[in-house]
C-alpha cells in the first residue's frame, strides 16, 4: 500500500472495548436497568462493545466458524463458481474491498458474501459445500438476528425511544453476512486486511474467532480489539448514528494481518430498506438538540459508502445539516 496508508510496526493500544453480559440474552429488572446503560455507554464512548451470554447456543457458533474455515480450505476450482466482480451478484466470493478487485493495490482479504434474510429467500443460492454449510448458516443467521432485534430493544429503552422504533424498514433490509478469510501475510506493515471505515448499516455483530486482527479507532489511536471466546462484537452503523442524531457513535474500524495464522470472521449487517428515509428520530430532537443530518433514503448513503469505501473519513458528513 501507499507509505501514508500502510499501518506500519505500531502496536495498538489495548483500550479494553466495553464488555456486556446479557444474561443470557434475556435480563430483566435490576439487571435489564444495568445492561441497557452499558450499552448506551459503549455506543456514545466506543461505538463498540461485546456481548458475551448472548443465548446463541456455543455449538451454533462453533459448527458456523468450522464450515466458514472448511469452505476457503476447498480447492480453488471448487469456490471458482462464486467468485465475481459483478457487485450485485450474491453470493459473491471476491479478494480486496468491494469494487477494488482490479486496482493495483489490494486489500489482504478473501470474501465470501452472501444475503442470508428472509432465509427462505436465499438458501437455495448458498453454497453445498463444505457439507452442512447450508444448514449451519441458516440456524445461525436466525440466532444472530435475535441477537441484533435484542440490542436495538434495550438501545430504545436506553434512549427511552417506543420499543419498536427500529422495526419495519429501518431493520427491514434483510440481512448480509459476509465470511472474511485472512491468510498469513509475509510483512503485515505493508498492508491491510480492510481499509479503515464505517459500516453504512444499521448494527453489524462479528463472531470474530481466536486470532487477533480487528482494531478500532479511538482517540485517534487504533486500539485492538482482544477475541473473547464465544462473544460477538457489535459495532453501531451509520444509520444507527444518524437516527440517534449523534449519540451513538459508528467507530472507524479496520483489519490487519499477521505473519503466522490465518484469520476468519463472520459479519453480519442488518441494514434499512434501500427506500427507507432516514432522518433522526423526532423525539431526540429539541431546542437544544437541533437534527445534525438532513433526511434521505438509505439508498442515497449506501452509493456513497460504496463509492468512496477506502478513502472516505467519514462518508455520514456528506449528509449532515449545512447548519449543524
Amino acid at each position: 500500500m501507499p507509505m501514508e496508508k500502510r499501518p506500519g510496526n505500531v502496536i495498538p493500544a489495548w483500550e479494553a472495548i466495553p464488555v456486556v453480559d446479557l444474561k443470557g440474552g434475556n435480563p430483566n429488572g435490576e439487571e435489564l436497568a444495568t445492561v441497557v446503560e452499558q450499552i448506551i455507554d459503549a455506543g456514545k464512548e466506543f461505538g463498540f462493545l461485546q456481548v458475551i451470554n448472548h443465548g446463541v447456543p456455543e455449538n451454533v457458533i462453533n459448527e458456523m466458524m468450522r464450515v466458514a474455515e472448511e469452505f476457503f480450505d476447498m480447492p480453488i476450482e471448487e469456490k471458482l463458481p462464486y467468485y465475481s466482480t459483478d457487485l450485485s451478484k450474491l453470493p459473491r466470493l471476491h479478494t480486496s474491498a468491494p469494487g477494488k478487485e482490479h486496482e493495483e493495490v489490494s486489500y489482504w482479504r478473501d470474501c465470501l458474501k452472501l444475503a442470508c434474510y428472509p432465509t427462505e429467500n436465499f438458501m437455495h443460492t448458498w453454497p453445498e459445500k463444505p457439507r452442512k454449510f447450508r444448514e449451519a448458516l441458516l440456524v445461525y443467521t436466525m440466532e444472530v438476528r435475535g441477537v441484533a432485534l435484542k440490542l436495538l430493544k434495550l438501545i430504545c429503552e436506553g434512549l427511552r425511544l417506543d420499543e419498536g422504533y427500529f422495526d419495519g424498514e429501518l431493520s427491514g433490509g434483510g440481512l448480509v453476512t459476509s465470511v472474511n478469510h485472512y491468510v498469513p501475510c509475509p510483512d503485515p506493515s505493508l498492508t491491510l486486511g480492510v481499509p479503515g471505515h464505517c459500516d453504512p448499516n444499521l448494527i453489524t455483530i462479528l463472531l470474530q474467532g481466536k486470532v487477533n486482527g480487528l482494531q478500532v479507532l479511538y482517540k485517534e489511536n487504533w486500539i485492538g480489539v482482544e477475541p473473547i471466546p464465544g462473544a460477538f462484537v457489535v459495532n453501531f452503523g451509520e444509520q444507527l448514528e444518524i437516527i440517534t442524531n449523534g449519540m451513538m457513535k459508528s467507530a472507524e474500524h479496520r483489519a490487519v494481518t499477521n505473519k503466522t495464522a490465518s484469520r476468519t470472521t463472520i459479519a453480519s449487517f442488518i441494514a434499512p430498506t434501500m427506500d427507507s428515509l432516514i432522518s433522526p428520530a423526532p423525539a431526540l430532537i429539541n431546542e437544544k438538540n437541533p437534527p445534525l443530518y438532513r433526511s434521505f433514503l438509505y439508498k442515497e448513503f449506501f452509493a456513497s459508502f460504496i463509492t468512496n469505501i477506502g478513502d472516505q473519513e467519514h462518508v455520514a458528513e456528506g449528509f449532515k445539516n449545512k447548519t449543524s
